[in-house]
């Protein structure tokens, strides 16, 4: 199911990078959360098991190697230490309990982080080979993925794919890239996934997830953690990777710490949670405030994205600011079949010299909220927010 090491999204060679310069000797927990209450099938944890102890194998090859030495933002020691990485199956906890599947990783924060977005994918795609569920057949698969990227074209504007994490399986991700690459014309800008980009000459897509802004609370504090959360990725990155995720701590809080300096040195924001049409009158407003031109910079949109939200959402922007759009699940699994409602979060960290300090994460939608409830009215009471 997993065939290469950069059959990943990109923000998690970007972070891993960034945790081995910034904080080598922190580990974290990650769990999986079975959003959607979707019921696995009996013996799905031994499979998905032998699956993670095939990773192990994985190794990067020369080809791979130098398409990543191409990717400038990437320091020669990173590669070089990617290119001996080998998985730990050692690391992931799968446990089934009925229907009910538990699944945990645990280690250095700088080898683990690799896991969560393989695993996603294998866990999406095992559970529709064992469950066998009807889909499209290939031709109509490939002309959805037509329509969409023709569709875009039309509006003008740039698109990726974001869809590893909850593909139908690699396979219908490969083809829908494909097919994206040959309809989607100069629009079509790139993919998440690495190994997609290495295999079809794109451009790699990504910054940084959560986990970076949720470490960093764990460490320092959720009142600071923004701000420094910010300030590491510019002393890693000099300006590189310049999309900032905007909703860990809420959107209302990000921007109280977005001061000039960030928001003229990075090249725009992400959205992913909450009314996007709402977000851009916020985003658009804050530059404004600050002096800076809206239209000089970017929201990166990647929430629940379709064609019909896309084209809302540009007309409700085009002249106010520049946009761009990662759409995940149904460019990669939109194949007549109901995708998983499933995430893996990180739920504690212990930086260097410290305990395990529960982690936290307060999306724009209050169901999107992550963490024990304890730890959850804490931040939320510390921060000054309400439901």
């Amino acid at each position: 199911m997993i065939e290469s090491i950069l059959d990943n999204d990109l923000y998690k060679f970007t972070m891993q990078h960034a945790v081995i310069k910034n904080f080598p000797r922190a580990k974290v927990r990650y769990e999986f959360i079975n959003r959607g209450k979707t019921k696995f099938p009996e013996g799905f944890a031994e499979e998905l098991r032998r699956q993670v102890y095939k990773m192990q194998d994985l190794r990067i090859t020369t080809e791979e190697k130098a398409f990543l030495e191409d990717l400038y933002f990437l320091e020669p020691t990173y590669i070089d230490f990617l290119t001996g990485y080998q998985y730990n199956p050692g690391e992931v906890g799968i446990v089934q309990n009925g229907s009910e599947l538990n699944l945990s990783i645990e280690g250095f924060w700088y080898r683990t982080i690799l896991w969560e977005v393989p695993l996603m994918a294998m866990i999406s795609e095992l559970y529709y080979k064992m469950t066998g569920e009807e889909t499209y057949p290939e031709t109509q698969i490939i002309d959805i993925a037509r329509k969409k990227a023709t569709k875009f074209k039309m509006l003008g504007v740039h698109f990726a794919d974001f869809g590893t994490r909850r593909r139908y399986s690699y396979k219908n991700q490969d083809l829908v890239v494909q097919a994206l690459k040959n309809y989607g014309s100069k629009n079509f800008y790139g993919s998440s996934n690495v190994y997609m980009a290495y295999k079809y000459n794109l451009k790699p897509i990504g910054t940084h997830a959560h986990e970076w802004f949720m470490f960093h609370a764990a460490k320092y504090g959720c009142k600071i953690a923004n701000k420094i959360s910010l300030e590491n990725w510019i002393k890693t990155y000099r300006g590189d990777l310049g999309i900032a995720l905007s909703d860990t701590f809420t959107t209302e809080v990000f921007f109280t710490s977005f001061d000039t300096k960030f928001a003229k040195l990075f090249d725009g924001v992400r959205h992913d949670s909450g009314d996007p049409l709402e977000f851009a009158d916020k985003t658009i407003a804050h530059y404004e405030k600050l002096r800076i031109d809206p239209t000089s910079k970017t929201i990166v949109f990647s929430d629940g994205l379709n064609p019909e939200k896309v084209e809302a959402i540009e007309h409700h922007c085009r002249g106010r600011i520049k946009t761009s759009y990662g759409i995940g699940t149904n460019f990669t699994n939109d194949v007549g079949v109901e995708p998983l409602n499933i995430v893996i979060k990180i739920m504690a960290a212990k930086p260097e010299g410290q305990d395990y300090v529960p982690t936290v994460k307060l999306s724009d939608v209050p169901g999107k909220h992550t963490g024990n409830p304890e730890t959850v009215a804490l931040v939320k009471k510390v921060l000054g927010l309400k439901e």
